[in-house]
């Protein structure tokens, strides 16, 4: 007999579920379960037993993309039902298809929805440019409040109109209507929306990123860019936030010193009064008073304040010759030590032997700072050691003599120390070499001026100079051999009127001074590129002596001569700091309530049982001082003697109490002899201290005979005598 092959009936997976539709693939390519112990591959010639999960022992293919059959790419369709499967399953597929997506529809609906959006960012741009002219327009011509922020046209710009949001929703709302009926046969997430009666465009595949815009909207972004930077360039003056100001009362002296910390919450002055005075911007209200009034240095002037720039501790620089770190609270952190001023190298000492100037912290290393003194030293400190500098650095003419630094500063990346000079020098070294300088300039300003101020660039190519030869200069570090610019006629009567830059490095600040009452001192604006003078502030009766432009609040903070401090800025432009107090309302004083006794008011009472009427307090005192008694004035008590039946008193005060006890009468009217004579028995009773000594020389007693004065006038001779 022969053997009958017994043909192998696949059976379900080990889970107990059909085969998911889902699994790329078609019947006839699609791994298939055997009986027991793998699967069978349909595409080899033969069929071959594998392990589950392994790859197929005929053909070595690992998943149903990698196996197909003869003549059929991976994924395609098969062209009809496959006639093996309806025999072993019952049935001839799974009635539903794997969804299938078209990429270039995809990429080109993603391009359309960036082009729309472009277009509609830049419509929302012109239409906030030409704003903004209007309402600029009107500012110059009406002179009205400045203008509203321009952020809520944008947002208005920008939120879609009722009608787009129907037009959409009814897109939408047919788009989900396809889709549901297609979702009973496709599986998968849904196809993106085709848009109807537009050709489909092939793109590249090796292209990245997103598709760029047409040439005509590219061509018209970039015109828009060039005239928003050419509209820029024409008006600085609108990057100026000048628009409201507030008023901080230092004191009636000067006010020699701000600074602001780097997150601009707090405030700090200090003036020529000695007192050093904290702003809080959020804890104050529409009063602006201070929250905390110290006097770190006594009754010395101060001259420079700072914020490290982590904003923890403060570098106070005074009058004396020993610098200060206090913290954010005012209390003391270190004193730089003092050095030994009869030593004649100043290298050898730990410290400052004469007044300082001015002071800076390092923009980038924690705790260490700067100082210059009337010593002829720049000194580098470190809070942790107080007791000695860490390097000095000695200023010295082309002679080779000692010259006097009026003003000091780090470059904006720390690697550069400057210094400007009593002869007018401005010298720069490398912070690591502190013998020779890097640059040297002897002529910056003129000989015998005090330079009030340097400051480099946020870009650290350019340092300004404040001269106290009424000029304003700008160097280029990488040229240091000539000025880039010079303005003069900026009076100025401080040494320490400040220059500083804008935020976006166009602009260069200084100060005026003025002598008072002659006029008003002015705030002065420089476009660094052409060094044109394009915008001044007046302040009203007062001197322009520091100012400070913080670059995180867009405010701009002035200390002047009469005691003021002044904060600038714009409610469309600044950030937080004086918008924080302004809309606080003062607080009320809380006056307090007293308990008054009711009077009543009887006019037909008898005269016993009425009350007396009230008087008002003047009154009552006009009735009081015609009164005799009342007014009767004490006399007062008698000084030195006795007047008018008065004695006067002695011991009343500290000086007549001790002048009265020193000068005591200790009179003696007792007769001396009759006091020796008292004695006279007893001594000759017992004799102890004269006769015994005398007792063998002249035992018997002895006295000389008394003579009479006539008898001595007798024998006197005649030129001796009185003559009568």
């Amino acid at each position: 007999m022969g053997m009958r092959s017994r043909q192998r009936v696949p059976s379900r997976p080990l889970g107990g579920e059909r085969p998911k539709a889902s699994l790329p693939g078609r019947t006839g390519r699609s791994w298939r379960r055997g009986l027991g112990d793998g699967t069978s591959c349909r595409a080899c010639p033969e069929w071959r037993a594998a392990c589950a999960g392994a790859s197929c022992r005929g053909c070595g293919a690992l998943s149903a993309m990698e196996h197909s059959g003869p003549g059929e790419a991976p994924g395609a369709d098969a062209a009809g039902p496959d006639p093996q499967l309806a025999v072993t399953m019952g049935f001839t597929g799974f009635g539903k298809k794997a969804r299938t997506f078209d990429l270039e529809a995809m990429f080109e609906q993603t391009r359309r929805t960036a082009v729309e959006r472009s277009r509609k960012t830049l419509e929302a741009r012109e239409k906030e440019e030409e704003m903004n002219r209007e309402k600029e327009l009107r500012k110059q011509i009406e002179d009205v409040e400045p203008r509203p922020s321009s952020s809520s046209a944008v947002r208005e710009h920008s939120k879609p109109s009722p009608r787009d949001t129907s037009s959409s929703g009814s897109e939408d709302s047919s788009d989900s209507s396809s889709s549901d009926d297609d979702d009973d046969e496709l599986i998968g997430p849904p196809l993106p929306p085709k848009t109807v009666g537009e050709p489909v465009n092939t793109v590249d595949e090796d292209i990245l990123g997103p598709l760029p815009p047409p040439l005509g909207e590219e061509g018209e972004d970039d015109d828009d860019d060039e005239l928003e930077d050419e509209g820029e360039e024409e008006n600085p003056v609108q990057r100026i936030p000048d628009s409201h100001e507030i008023t901080l009362k230092h004191g009636t002296k000067t006010v020699s010193a701000l600074g602001l910390d780097p997150s601009g919450a707090r405030l700090v002055t200090g003036g020529y009064d000695y007192d050093v005075k904290f702003w809080d911007f959020a804890g104050m209200d529409a009063s602006f008073k201070a929250f905390r009034s110290l006097q770190p240095c006594e009754c010395h002037q101060i001259k420079s304040l700072q914020y490290s720039n982590t904003g923890d501790m403060i570098l106070v620089v005074s009058g004396s010759s020993q610098a200060k770190v206090i913290d954010r609270d005012g209390f003391e952190v270190m004193e730089c030590i003092k050095g030994d001023q009869y030593i004649v190298d100043m290298a050898n000492t730990k410290g400052h032997t004469a007044m300082l100037h001015t002071g800076s912290w390092h923009p980038k290393i924690k705790g260490e700072f700067m100082t210059c003194s009337n010593d002829a030293t720049v000194r580098l400190w470190e809070v942790e050691n107080p007791k000695k500098q860490k390097s000095v650095f000695k200023p010295r003419t082309m002679q080779g003599k000692k010259v006097i630094p009026t003003t000091c500063t780090y470059s904006r990346d720390g690697n550069l120390v400057a210094a400007a000079c009593q002869n007018g020098s401005i010298q720069i070294w490398d912070r690591n070499l502190t013998v020779h300088p890097k640059f040297h300039y002897k002529q910056a300003h003129d000989p015998g001026t005090d330079t009030s101020c340097v400051a480099f660039s946020y870009d650290g190519n350019v340092l300004a100079s404040r001269g106290g030869d009424d000029t304003l200069k700008l160097w280029d570090v990488r040229q240091f051999n000539k000025p880039l610019f010079s303005a003069s006629d900026l009076p100025t009567l401080f040494p320490m009127t400040d220059c500083c830059f804008s935020p976006d490095d166009k602009l260069i600040v200084t100060g005026t001074s003025v002598q008072r009452g002659c006029g008003n001192g002015k705030l002065v604006f420089f476009e660094r590129r052409t060094f044109q003078r394009v915008y001044e502030i007046d302040i009203t009766d007062a001197s322009v002596v520091r100012c400070l432009w913080h670059p995180k609040l867009n405010q701009i903070m002035v200390g002047t001569g009469n005691g003021l401090a002044k904060v600038y800025y714009d409610p469309n432009k600044s950030q937080r700091g004086a918008k924080l107090c302004v809309v606080k309302t003062q607080r009320k004083a809380k006056q307090a309530e007293t308990l008054t006794q009711d009077y009543i008011i009887t006019p037909h009472a008898l005269p016993m049982f009425r009350e007396p009427r009230q008087r008002s307090t003047r009154k009552q005192l006009e009735k009081d001082r015609l009164d005799p008694l009342k007014s009767h004035k004490p006399e007062p008590p008698v000084a030195g003697p006795g007047r008018g039946g008065r004695v006067g008193t002695h011991g009343g005060t500290l000086s007549s109490y001790i002048v009265k006890n020193i000068a005591l009468d200790k009179t003696d009217d007792s007769n001396p002899r009759e006091a020796i004579l008292r004695h006279a028995k007893a001594a000759e009773d017992n004799p102890y201290w004269v006769s015994p000594a005398y007792s063998k020389t002249q035992p018997k007693t002895m006295f000389a005979q008394v003579e009479s004065d006539d008898e001595e006038s007798k024998n006197e001779p005649e030129w001796k005598k009185r003559k009568i």
